[in-house]
């Protein structure tokens, strides 16, 4: 008796054996043998039906992002493929593992312009960490084994498989075994000795030690090494964008967030440190702001998995190549007790400098609109600041970024490197997923909520909890406040004149509210927060808010505007 099965089935069988529980995708022409054969696995994979392929994409980067597991998405050719793409590169961007499975017309047909092909590979090649495509069944085990080693080691990013539909319809005989290793592809190399011990000589050394925290952090596990490591050497910290969540919002050495919109005191402190430790994240424009002038006091350390991320944008005084949790733990061992408490006061005038020029009127208005700040910062204490922060991009993001609170790690789901409007609905679909037991809570703006705005069809259909809050202004706000602020307040194509998003979300009998005044806001939060319910809040904010402080792009990091 034959033991072999379709190509389609391997697939599935392949993507068991690799722990996958959940798929993100919408169906075609060229992928329906694969979805035939996922019909008689709903019992042991959970698919969610997306309404748009970018969505789909989105959507299993949040739920990489909260889970630490590979997201995955299946999706058909030709348009589907490309739809894909956005949210290729933004996991990609992002260091995000994925699987994207894409259909393709059968191997007989390739290079034919057949109906609904495109060249997959070739478009995803330079946006992935591998692109290949699958064209017989036997090669389907050993090419998702590989896929998803490549995705999950090392530095993580989105892998495409090109799955000929012709693969997924022949017979094999299946076997699957896990990728350890292939040929060529070093995920990380081991940690010298003398790097530690050169960065380890230079920490003792420092007078005025000022620690970086990114991502990578949080994807080698390390936010405990982190802590240790920062409390033997007691040395202040602030986190990048996506690293907002590795230090508890609380801890006594978090200083808060670095960048364009960061806090004054971790960006004017860049400019004054001796020792800068950069660990697992890589000097960002919106991070370094002119390089001429970045950092030049400083001797700098860089930790990272990633070889050419050290030296690229900041040259480094000593660098430690190799897994964060690994570095930090070795690090530690060699770094002597110190106590900066002088260095470390430093920073509390410009703590106290930020709260009366921006914060204070930002987070405890006496009068007028509600502002933006004061939105997320009523959300964030209504969850005991234990909730998973969603952002789109925009305004919503960095005020999101600079007042939700976070008690514990992976909690920042949000678009950096790419800066994807629409990211919002459709990753806060897959945070939910992937940590069910936890409060989503997704900001947008009114111009990003509706770039991705079918995927409330989703969200209606699945069930799917996530609480989205609108900050609505009328206007594409982060584009408005450049215009006011560089462009002699010339609002070209940024005012927005928008639907009514409650009756939107009626539509999709998803329940809502609607706040336009400050008093009933309270109300309003606790209504959506009273169980784990789809729930839309749309609050009307001030329309000329703007995001202060705020770093020029391309200007000196402690050139700041407030």
């Amino acid at each position: 008796m034959s033991n072999k099965i379709k190509g389609s089935e391997a697939l599935i069988k392949s993507l068991l054996a690799e722990g996958v529980d959940t798929i993100f995708g919408y169906p075609g022409g060229a992928i329906i043998p694969t979805f035939d054969a996922l019909y008689d696995y709903q019992d042991k994979i959970n698919y969610i039906l997306t309404r748009h392929e970018q969505g789909a994409t989105h959507s299993a980067q949040g739920y990489a992002r909260v889970s630490g597991k590979v997201g995955v998405c299946i999706v058909t050719s030709g348009p589907a493929a490309t739809n894909a793409i956005t949210g290729i590169g933004d996991a990609m961007m992002d260091s995000t593992p994925m699987v994207v499975i894409a259909g393709q017309v059968g191997s007989s047909l390739l290079g034919t312009d057949a109906f609904q092909e495109i060249d997959v590979v070739g478009i995803t090649q330079p946006i992935t960490k591998w692109s290949y495509q699958i064209r017989s069944a036997e090669e389907i085990p050993s090419a998702v084994a590989r896929a998803f080693y490549i995705a999950r080691s090392g530095r993580p990013g989105p892998v495409v498989l090109d799955f000929a539909k012709n693969a997924q319809t022949e017979l094999v005989d299946f076997k699957y075994e896990k990728c350890k290793f292939t040929r060529g592809y070093i995920p990380s190399m081991p940690i010298k000795q003398k790097h530690i011990d050169d960065a380890a000589s230079i920490i003792n050394n420092a007078k005025k030690p000022l620690a970086l925290v990114g991502q990578g952090v949080i994807l080698s596990n390390a936010e405990k090494e982190l802590l240790s490591f920062l409390e033997k050497a007691d040395i202040p910290a602030a986190s990048t964008l996506l690293g907002l969540s590795a230090m508890p919002s609380d801890f006594r050495l978090n200083k808060g967030f670095i960048g364009m919109h960061g806090n004054i005191a971790p960006n004017m402190k860049t400019n004054e440190c001796d020792v800068l430790i950069a660990i697992g994240m890589r000097f960002d424009d919106r991070v370094t702001g002119k390089l001429d002038t970045y950092a030049k006091q400083a001797k700098v350390i860089h930790i990272d998995i990633d070889p050419s991320e050290i030296g690229k944008n900041v040259a480094v005084t000593a660098k430690i190549l190799g897994d964060a949790k690994a570095a930090l733990c070795a690090l530690t061992e060699k770094t002597e007790p110190a106590t900066h408490t002088e260095w470390i006061n430093s920073f509390d005038d410009f703590d106290k400098l930020e709260f009366d020029k921006v914060i204070e009127k930002e987070l405890y208005p006496k009068s007028g609109d509600i502002t933006m700040g004061e939105v997320v910062r009523k959300v964030s204490e209504a969850t005991n600041n234990n909730a998973v922060l969603v952002t789109d991009v925009g305004q919503n993001q960095m005020m999101s970024a600079r007042y939700f609170r976070f008690s514990q790690t992976r909690s920042v789901v949000t678009s950096g490197g790419l800066g994807t409007m629409g990211f919002g609905i459709p990753a806060a679909i897959g945070a939910k997923v992937g940590a069910p037991e936890r409060t989503v809570c997704m900001f947008a703006g009114d111009g990003g909520f509706q770039m991705t705005i079918q995927e409330l069809g989703t969200i209606m259909q699945s069930n799917i909890g996530v609480k989205m809050i609108v900050m609505n202004n009328n206007y594409l706000g982060m584009v408005r406040q450049w215009q006011e602020l560089f462009y002699d307040k010339r609002y070209s194509s940024t005012p927005m004149i928008n639907p009514d998003f409650n009756q939107i979300a009626d539509a999709y009998r998803i329940a809502n509210r609607h706040v336009s005044r400050r008093e009933d806001l309270d109300d309003a939060i606790a209504e959506m927060l009273k169980d784990d319910k789809p729930f839309l809040l749309v609050v009307e904010v001030e329309e000329q808010g703007l995001v202060y402080p705020m770093t020029p792009a391309g200007d000196t990091v402690t050139n700041i505007l407030y």
